[in-house]
């Protein structure tokens, strides 16, 4: 009986050490993702404001140049080796595609998945008119993010 009471506390004591340890673990990682620059509270709006400044299409001198040049928008025209795409700010820019630029999608895809209202991600080089010259294309799914909840 007095080594089934040991066994008995022992276990608990083990139960409120794991318990506490994980809880204290997700405090942290919380407190970590928000001081690191975390997008959790932010709107898909904000979101994408930051992801425009990273990439250097929101920039006040509106060169749309990031480290290689790119920009992320919504397609808004379509030529034959060209689309034109709205930034968040209002905004557009012209990008420039050919036969060897990569058109990419969750599955393969190509030039004609370029379609009017189709949300995008450019990676290329950017040209002395403004332009960029794509090397990659990447169509994004339109994002709709839930309301914030209070915990």
């Amino acid at each position: 009986m007095k080594k089934n009471m040991i066994l008995l506390a022992f276990v608990l004591i083990v139960v409120a050490v794991g318990g506490g340890s994980f809880y204290g673990g997700m405090q942290y990682g919380k407190a970590k993702s928000a001081s690191a620059g975390g997008f959790a509270g932010f709107s898909a709006e904000q979101r994408q404001d930051r992801f425009n400044q990273m990439a250097g299409a929101g920039s006040k001198q509106g060169t749309g140049r990031g480290i290689l040049g790119g920009t992320a928008g919504e397609i808004i025209s379509r030529g034959d080796d060209s689309i034109t795409v709205k930034l968040n700010d209002g905004g557009s820019k012209i990008v420039l595609f050919s036969t060897s630029t990569q058109v990419m999608k969750s599955s393969a895809g190509s030039s004609d998945d370029l379609v009017i209202g189709e949300s995008v991600t450019v990676i290329g080089t950017a040209n002395q008119d403004g332009s960029i010259t794509a090397q990659s294309i990447q169509t994004r799914p339109k994002m709709t993010v839930p309301a914030p909840t209070s915990q």
